[in-house]
């Protein structure tokens, strides 16, 4: 029966708080989440225009490209900008994003140094607005963004790619958080299911608790070789306030919320997601069930800062990684 030890019975993930699919979407999605509200975040270009308006800070609007018709000017929105990213309005899981670093002559260069012709970046679009990413495969609007130049701070934790900060927030409390590192396996994209590093983030300051890749504890950046220990997430408190801040945005008592930092901009929102995963849960090693229901027996109207005095309170950590400079030396 050894065969036994490898599996976790449901009796054990109850016992640590784990949430599934089946609750979360019937308890906390069906329950706090008003369907005529998903286009909001379910469309990117939406979700953009709507932070301008709460005046909440995310990557500045190139252009965008909504007909077939269109794809053969994308050359002249893109006229003057030595970076962007291109995705599609109504894609998932980072599917369709096109990131451009640098652009040298007539190439458009990619952070893996892969270089595409204007042709390719026509394409690129075309298939976008034909809905090859789209939820449903419906047709699309390709959205044309600032390339984010993030923070020097985080380089050494990530590999061709900006590193995303993903917080959980229920009825406006921030619950708990991670950031997506990444990796050569991952193409660059901050996406854990390609193999980008998940790394549990501490509510109260930000600081690293435990590092996953692959389902598998990680400890250190596969590619960089630098030790997940050391990770702190700059302005921590500002990014949770824009979290929080996206509860009354959208309406949505349950939303994954998708951040970077920019080295010039500080936190800014790239994404909203009104049926967040729950891989969250794997990176901070404990269930998001204590937490909800912490949050469900708090009272309504509190300000954001107060909601998030009140994650940064209730729901420290003490980190699972070791930092190396911590450890005393070996003696002789």
């Amino acid at each position: 029966m050894s065969w036994l030890s490898n599996w976790t019975w449901p009796s054990q993930l109850r016992d640590k708080g784990i949430i599934g699919m089946n609750r979360r979407n019937i308890r906390y999605i069906g329950r706090y989440n008003n369907r005529r509200l998903y286009p909001l975040v379910d469309d990117k270009l939406k979700t953009k225009l709507l932070a301008q308006r709460y005046g909440i800070t995310s990557p500045a609007l190139i252009g965008t490209v909504t007909t077939q018709f269109g794809v053969k000017h994308i050359g002249q929105i893109l006229s003057g900008h030595h970076g962007f990213v291109i995705k599609p309005a109504k894609g998932s899981g980072g599917k369709g994003i096109l990131v451009i670093e640098k652009i040298e002559g007539d190439d458009f260069i990619k952070p893996s140094g892969a270089r595409l012709s204007i042709t390719d970046i026509e394409r690129h679009v075309s298939n976008i607005l034909s809905g090859l990413y789209s939820l449903g495969g419906s047709p699309d609007v390709a959205v044309v963004e600032t390339l984010i130049n993030f923070d020097e701070s985080l380089m050494a934790y990530t590999y061709e790619g900006v590193p995303d900060i993903r917080v959980i927030v229920f009825k406006g409390y921030p619950v708990m958080a991670m950031m997506r590192l990444s990796t050569a396996a991952s193409d660059g994209k901050a996406n854990l299911h390609q193999g980008a590093v998940g790394v549990g983030l501490n509510m109260a300051t930000g600081a690293a608790l435990r590092g996953v890749q692959f389902d598998r504890p990680c400890f250190v950046h596969p590619d960089t070789g630098h030790d997940l220990a050391s990770l702190v997430v700059p302005q921590w408190e500002t990014l949770l306030n824009l979290a929080a801040g996206c509860y009354e945005m959208t309406g949505l008592g349950y939303l994954g919320t998708d951040m970077v930092l920019d080295r010039q901009h500080g936190p800014m929102l790239l994404e909203l997601n009104a049926r967040p995963g729950l891989a969250i849960q794997m990176t901070n090693g404990e269930g998001l069930r204590r937490r909800l229901d912490l949050i469900e027996r708090q009272p309504d109207g509190v300000p954001a800062e107060k909601r998030v005095a009140f994650a940064q309170h209730h729901f420290a950590r003490v980190s699972e990684l070791t930092d190396p400079a911590d450890t005393p030396p070996a003696s002789a």
